[in-house]
């Protein structure tokens, strides 16, 4: 969308039968709770709707592990205005939090601000007009929009700002983006377990295979590592692991450079079996235990039988809470078409992708906004700041100062290792359903390898 039709997508913003409703954000995640800050500051009126049990609920869910980058790229800039007034006291901004003390140390005193304005159990079922369905025309942009929850409640607003990311929809195991055989009967447990706490019971002993060639994979093939009499298979549809292993010591975030530094080297001494070329067909359960087979497109076939299988493949969008509303969206992607180019992983690493707020971010329907991980469909390029300045845009062309939510500004180290091809570019993130956007992870390494970098 061209940046001179934002006012006229968004001119109904604050008149009309709107005017007087507030603007609801769907996920309290890190992106969700910026949208919130950034709400509160203009003093607009909003609601967040939460469908876990407690804020973030979808980060506490790898509150395990640590993310890549300090704390002084993870806090939103509105946020933080509103917490130091608070007399809230910045956690060390070199320190590397875990997904728990992200948490507790900044999502949670940060919603505590807002009260009973994110409301929690709220599960976002549907959204549409109120008295239009999807083909109707005249009088839709002064409608409300009508949001029904799980429960039945339904709920009227003025624009909406779904930052509900995509941990809910995880990829599947099998190749071509389609399951493989058998996939839905096996048991195959999905990014990030708890392999040294919670889970470890699940893996230590057991023969473990992980597939994916992301992040995700690498954190938990280092844990695994770590455990004794736990024989461990990685395998990957690429012919070699170098975008994996990323950058070492040259990486601009060298937490990330670390745990590739490490991964290659345990592939290198054994102790994880690297198998390349590996494209997920079949899964059989047999007395000897779980048989995974690959089918290249050659038709070249290999087996390898485990007990337990990790698949850390990523995540799609679900647009399906939005299909009664007017979208546009990239048939490739799955972003808006005027985003597409500006992520497409073909072109752009994480560190590369332009600034873009709400011009991009706009869909035929007016005021609703799709941000953070959700709004970067299928492309790994994303990062946590990325989203901050999304919604920072996003509210600022909500409210009507056209000025601000052009001037979108965005300052990332170039790192190379967000770069993929697009057949793996699934593979590369961690998309989390609260709007945790883009959680670049690692496991837990000591605090004096911290230097500069974008966000995690």
């Amino acid at each position: 969308m061209r940046r001179g039709t934002l006012a006229a997508q968004d001119g109904q913003a604050a008149s009309g039968q709107t005017g007087d409703l507030p603007v609801v954000v769907i996920g309290a995640g890190p992106v969700g709770l910026a949208a919130a800050a950034h709400l509160a500051e203009r003093g607009i009126d909003f609601t967040v709707l939460e469908a876990g049990d407690r804020v973030a609920a979808s980060v506490a869910r790898w509150g395990h592990v640590r993310v890549f980058s300090p704390y002084r790229y993870n806090i939103d800039a509105a946020a933080r205005r509103l917490l130091e007034a608070d007399g809230w006291s910045a956690p060390d901004a070199d320190w590397l939090p875990t997904g728990a003390e992200l948490i507790d140390d900044y999502l949670a005193p940060l919603a505590k601000l807002f009260g009973d304005r994110v409301r929690l159990g709220a599960e976002v079922t549907a959204i549409s007009r109120l008295g239009y369905d999807r083909v109707r025309t005249t009088g839709r942009d002064q409608a409300p929009f009508l949001i029904r929850l799980d429960d039945g409640a339904e709920l009227r607003a003025r624009a909406i700002i779904d930052a509900s990311g995509t941990y809910t929809s995880p990829n599947v195991l099998g190749a071509s983006g389609l399951p493989a055989h058998g996939e839905h009967e096996a048991v195959v447990d999905h990014a990030l377990p708890d392999v040294l706490g919670a889970d470890r019971d699940r893996y230590e002993g057991k023969r473990v295979l992980v597939v994916g060639a992301g992040h995700s994979a690498a954190t938990t093939l280092l844990a695994l590592a770590d455990l004794e009499n736990t024989p461990i298979t990685w395998a990957i549809r690429a012919g070699d692991a170098t975008r994996t292993y990323g950058g070492g010591a040259a990486d601009a975030l060298p937490a990330r450079g670390a745990l590739g530094t490490r991964l290659r080297a345990h592939v290198a001494s054994g102790r994880i079996q690297l198998l390349t070329g590996f494209f997920t067909h079949r899964v059989n359960a047999t007395d000897q235990g779980v048989e995974v087979i690959s089918r290249d497109p050659s038709g070249h076939e290999q087996t390898v039988t485990v007990d337990r299988i990790v698949s850390a493949t990523g995540y799609r969008p679900d647009h399906s809470i939005a299909s009664e509303l007017r979208l546009d969206l990239d048939p490739v992607l799955g972003s808006t078409r005027a985003l597409a180019p500006l992520i497409d992983p073909n072109q752009h690493s994480c560190g590369t992708v332009p600034a873009h707020g709400a011009a991009e971010l706009a869909h035929p329907e007016p005021r609703y906004y799709a941000v953070g991980v959700k709004s970067y469909g299928r492309a790994p390029t994303f990062l946590m700041a990325t989203g901050y300045e999304q919604v920072r845009s996003v509210v600022a062309a909500i409210a009507g100062d056209w000025e601000a939510a052009r001037d979108v500004r965005l300052d990332l180290p170039e790192t190379g290792v967000c770069s993929s091809s697009l057949a793996e570019a699934q593979e590369q993130r961690v998309g989390l359903t609260t709007g945790i956007s883009g959680g670049l992870l690692s496991t837990p390494i000591p605090v004096t390898t911290v230097g500069g970098g974008c966000c995690g």
